[in-house]
């Protein structure tokens, strides 16, 4: 083995002694759509040597599932921060509504209720919103401020990455009329389903906020816009936009950014 070799292998060798997290591929059950779940659950490597422990629930993006922020470093995070991680399937499109016209999908009552009520009970999580956060990219960011703002008895913090923020801009895309009707025939429900939409649900300081887009991004408007309404209202929030697209690249270097943003929440309970 050359020099050059040698150090890669060393190299990898300690980034696995640094982090060893462990990371089970779990399967429940969603009462709401009668159906078995996937997700996947990153544990730090000392959790049996600890009490109890904050979570953060990740969210993947249209057309993901829930493997996908287990393969891009999620566990060196977990280790990092002594934090859970729970990435959760909201199948490749349900952008985590609960569907006003399909039943089988109750991707809100899924994740806020049902999956957080089943991680609670199997492993040592602090079971209350000072202990709970949620995060996502891109339909996933969407998702967890969605959820957030609607469940602030559930989630403390919250965060997006080039979230899909303000759905009104995208009628003919990424199946949202799947899941809502047209928005020619339907305004309403997207009116009602628009994150933007939801921010009078929101009060100084009633949940940590970051908010985080490429300058490059189609949603970087809509993520700009939501900001300046955060700002008009006097609601604290961090907000970060910068060189960057749509992206994995992107996305592997924000949620450093994001899981910071929630250690220091879970830091000041």
């Amino acid at each position: 083995m050359n020099k050059k070799n040698f150090i890669l292998v060393a190299f990898a060798l300690l980034q696995h002694t640094l982090y060893a997290a462990i990371t089970d591929t779990v399967e429940t059950y969603s009462p709401s759509m009668k159906k078995n779940i996937k997700a996947v659950v990153i544990r730090p490597d000392n959790y049996n040597k600890l009490r109890e422990i904050p979570v953060v629930y990740l969210l993947h993006g249209y057309s993901g599932n829930y493997s996908n922020w287990a393969f891009k470093g999620a566990g060196k995070l977990a280790d990092q921060y002594q934090t859970m991680i729970v990435c959760p399937d909201g199948n490749y499109d349900s952008w985590y509504w609960d569907s006003p016209i399909d039943s089988s999908c109750r991707y809100e009552t899924y994740i806020a209720t049902e999956l957080v009520n089943w991680i609670d009970s199997k492993y040592k999580t602090i079971k209350n919103r000072k202990g709970r956060a949620i995060t996502g990219l891109s339909m996933g960011g969407h998702g967890a401020l969605y959820l957030a703002f609607k469940h602030q008895d559930i989630f403390g913090a919250a965060g997006s990455m080039s979230g899909g923020v303000d759905i009104r801009p995208f009628p003919n895309s990424w199946n949202m009329d799947k899941r809502l009707g047209s928005y020619a025939e339907y305004p309403e429900r997207w009116e009602k389903h628009n994150v933007i939409n939801l921010l009078y649900l929101l009060t100084p300081k009633s949940l940590a906020l970051i908010i985080d887009c490429g300058t490059e991004d189609f949603f970087y408007e809509v993520n700009k816009s939501l900001h300046e309404q955060l700002l008009y209202r006097n609601i604290p929030h961090e907000y970060i936009a910068r060189p960057g697209s749509h992206n994995w690249e992107y996305w592997t270097n924000a949620v450093e950014y994001q899981m910071l943003f929630m250690h220091h929440f879970f830091e000041s309970r």
